[in-house]
């Protein structure tokens, strides 16, 4: 779900106490060839999420070199798996890249922001998820400027992209360190990774049902917006809207629960 992909715990076991000088690194080509496979998927699956002008290559190049970046900082005296750490390694220099890319505008992440309070404020006030008339009453505008602005977060994911990027993001900070800790901390991995899969499973279950549907077809199937639409019988930018609105919807819950 969520463009999220679980992180499956390692099994535990015990590494000798070496010098990080010591420590022996995988072959830089074979481990390449090894992970190559792994990182196409992971820009792969980024690239369903993002613009036109995103080139998968791109993606791919950014993950080889955090790859690298990861044969050079890794030390087995920390005891955690290379893997678990390339990983991590791999999806921060994607994200880096688009970062840099600038794809989603620090401006348009603010606004997100904004609708997310509002959806989030109004679910606590009236204790269901609001309706789109709702929302709009409370933010001032037509339900019509509502479905706008919700058009312009189709890209938007519920933690992946722009809330892993924009650090100076106060709502996200606590998600991203927990984030972080599952990838770095062996000893929590599992556990944090479940605390992280409850939340969003329950979160996920509160969704009105059409969005509940959505993003079971979206995350979990696989599926893309167009294949839903005629699933719902509806035009594309109507799915997109709602896919935004349903992420609005989760994002909120993440940032109350991990704030």
């Amino acid at each position: 779900m969520v463009q999220s992909q679980a992180v499956q715990a390692p099994c535990r076991t015990k590494v000798p106490r070496t010098s990080p000088r010591k420590s022996r690194k995988p072959n830089r080509e074979a481990t390449v060839q090894e992970f190559l496979p792994s990182i196409r998927i992971h820009a792969a699956r980024l690239k369903l999420r993002l613009p036109p002008h995103i080139e998968t290559d791109d993606l791919v190049s950014s993950g080889v070199v955090g790859l690298l970046d990861a044969l050079d900082r890794f030390d087995t005296a920390r005891g955690i798996k290379f893997k678990t750490y390339a990983e991590f390694r791999i999806r921060g220099a994607m994200l880096d890249y688009l970062r840099e890319m600038d794809w989603f505008p620090r401006s348009a992440r603010q606004h997100a922001t904004q609708l997310q309070y509002a959806y989030n404020r109004l679910e606590n006030l009236l204790g269901r998820p609001p309706e789109e008339g709702e929302v709009a009453r409370d933010l001032g505008i037509s339900v019509d400027e509502l479905r706008k602005q919700l058009a312009m977060f189709t890209g938007m994911n519920v933690f992946s992209l722009e809330t892993l990027q924009d650090e100076d993001e106060e709502s996200v900070a606590g998600l991203r360190h927990v984030l972080a800790e599952s990838a770095m901390e062996e000893s929590r991995e599992e556990e944090l990774t479940r605390e992280l899969k409850d939340v969003l499973g329950k979160a996920i279950d509160m969704l009105p049902e059409r969005e509940r549907h959505l993003i079971a077809f979206y995350y979990y199937e696989d599926l893309t917006l167009r294949e839903i639409s005629r699933i719902f019988n509806l035009g594309e930018p109507r799915v997109c809207q709602l896919h935004a609105q349903a992420v609005l919807r989760l994002r909120g819950k993440l940032t109350r629960r991990f704030k």
